[in-house]
């Protein structure tokens, strides 16, 4: 209908590339997108495209959205970060003055606010519109590398679900099946948080068991970032890594029990059942395949390539995250300048040289 069309027009405008209809104060523009792409070391050597990609599921029937969907978003998907972001660093103003700060982004490079299905391993594009007209074949090429992507990472997944047939389209099933109670694993695996340029890891297998954030020291003055690495991310990771641990050594005290008996209350929680308290935790089906346990209990390493007198000085200045430090909750190891795993931090301060 024309009142379609319109609401349909002033949205592409909103969002469009040299939109100053944000939302966000101008400042405020400048200050979050050279700190987000200072935190990422994304601050030069600028792709054409550049994905930023929120995460989400598309699983039905799951009351249990912080464990498929982001939970730092309080059980929504990443999509509205990855618009506003991408809107951001796409604005004109936006760069102008970010190229007085000492990035200088490339008039030809366009951020793509994205969303990953963790479910179905598919990864929609939110603005194409802000790809230039004349490049539409860089943009199918871009979108047949990212269905390869999803083919080959489902075919993987695969192996751990005893998928049969057509592989794509099995799993692509699960998540619109109301009778499943396993559409993904979700983060189930995870074992390590690797902060240190993407090049020390870029050839390696993980396995899907490892959180990955680029990092690099030298270009962090005063060590800003690094603090926000360890009092953020790594805590945050460590919070994931706890859950599963706990859900999966005492499933019936910390995690939520068995998921084809919850029943949602409240729109707050679940209970097993038709009564008792609230379950905290993740439902055995999340760490389980019905035969053998999906994740591993450990806890979870954090591998900083960054000086040892930095990380000392922040976990002293943090003594919640030195706690989780001191007290094991997780380990926390260093990375020299070779890429090799050097130091181990053993509490108090005091790191052994491995």
């Amino acid at each position: 209908s024309e009142g379609h069309t319109k609401i349909k027009r002033i949205s592409l405008e909103t969002n469009a590339h040299n939109s100053e209809i944000t939302g966000i104060p101008a400042e405020q523009r400048v200050s979050m997108a050279k700190n987000a792409l200072n935190a990422m070391s994304l601050t030069e050597y600028f792709a054409k495209y550049v994905l930023i990609v929120g995460h989400g599921s598309s699983s039905v029937n799951n009351p249990h959205a912080t464990g498929l969907d982001c939970g730092a978003c309080g059980g929504h998907s990443g999509e509205s970060n990855a618009r506003v972001a991408a809107a951001v660093l796409n604005d004109k103003k936006v760069r102008a003055s970010l190229k007085q700060e000492g990035i200088d982004i490339p008039e030809n490079t366009v951020f793509l606010a994205c969303l990953h299905d963790t479910t179905t391993d598919e990864v929609s594009i939110f603005n194409e519109y802000d790809i230039p007209s004349d490049k539409s074949e860089e943009l199918i090429d871009l979108k047949k590398s990212l269905d390869l992507a999803g083919h080959a990472a489902r075919t993987e997944r695969s192996l751990r679900m005893s998928t049969d047939g057509n592989i794509d389209l099995a799993i692509k099933a699960r998540s619109n099946d109301w009778s499943q109670i396993r559409p993904e694993w979700g983060l189930a695996g995870c074992s390590s948080f690797i902060v240190a340029p993407r090049g020390r890891t870029k050839n390696l297998d993980f396995g899907g068991r490892s959180f990955l954030h680029s990092y690099e020291w030298k270009k962090d003055q005063g060590f800003s970032i690094l603090e926000l690495i360890m009092t953020a991310p790594m805590v945050v990771t460590s919070w994931i890594s706890l859950q599963y641990y706990a859900s999966t050594v005492d499933n019936k005290n910390f995690g939520s029990g068995n998921k084809t008996l919850h029943n949602v209350t409240a729109g707050v929680g679940v209970l097993e059942g038709y009564s008792g308290d609230l379950r905290v935790g993740l439902p055995l089906q999340s760490v389980h395949d019905g035969e053998n346990f999906q994740h591993e209990p450990l806890r979870l390493n954090v591998i900083i390539e960054a000086p040892i007198e930095a990380m000392n000085i922040i976990l002293e200045k943090h003594p919640s995250v030195r706690n989780l430090c001191d007290n094991e909750w997780l380990y926390l190891l260093a990375m020299d300048q070779e890429g090799k795993v050097s130091h181990r931090y053993n509490g108090n301060l005091n790191w052994e040289q491995l």
